[in-house]
């Protein structure tokens, strides 16, 4: 199945075939590759409280009504960016939180960016470290992850991931609905992030 086949699937079934994936970023300064090893689906079909459409669509959300392929970057606690891959058809609201990765082309350019990173396996582990090594921000919200113009670019991984390798659990980091099962990753890789009921 194509990406843009899949991403156009409900986020929850379309998460854990973001797993392995990889989120390229080209710039000036370089190229940094982070292949995804930890994903959490938001749904817009009203029943998910903690999806940022779950009262509809505002100047805030609108990127993540569509379509699917886009990457919707939203500003958390006044501090960090996190980025979303946009789900299922067009005007249905729903994302995928890119949570964890692993740096697997461009680690110095990476290391400059995260120079709190005290090892490289802290680089992408965890939403903000995400989107700071790729160097993604605000500017890159709406901007399309398959048609490689804005720089950044997303492709499948070469092979589909046995499903003994994915883990789920419920969500972090929220309030509302954390209990759906939802939060997808990869079985003992070490740039998941740590929770309890892991």
């Amino acid at each position: 199945m194509e990406l843009a086949e899949a991403l156009s699937d409900r986020a929850s079934s379309a998460a854990p075939g973001l797993l392995a994936a990889l989120l390229r970023r080209e710039s000036a300064e370089g190229a940094v590759t982070v292949r995804i090893t930890e994903v959490e689906a938001y749904s817009g079909d009203g029943s998910d409280p903690a999806a940022h459409t779950h009262r509809g669509p505002t100047s805030r959300n609108q990127v993540m009504f569509g379509p699917p392929g886009t990457l919707y970057v939203y500003f958390s606690y006044g501090m960090h960016w996190c980025a979303n891959v946009v789900c299922a058809p067009l005007g249905d609201g729903e994302a995928v939180l890119l949570r964890a990765g692993q740096v697997v082309e461009g680690i110095e350019l990476a290391r400059g960016r995260r120079p709190a990173a005290r090892r490289d396996v802290e680089l992408a582990s965890g939403p903000a470290r995400l989107t700071q090594a790729l160097g993604i921000t605000g500017v890159d919200n709406g901007v399309s992850l398959l048609d490689n113009r804005s720089g950044l670019s997303l492709s499948r991984a070469a092979e589909a991931l046995p499903s003994s390798c994915i883990r789920t659990g419920p969500r972090v980091g929220i309030t509302k609905a954390a209990t759906l099962p939802w939060r997808f990753w990869l079985d003992g890789d070490p740039t998941v992030s740590r929770f309890r009921g892991r």
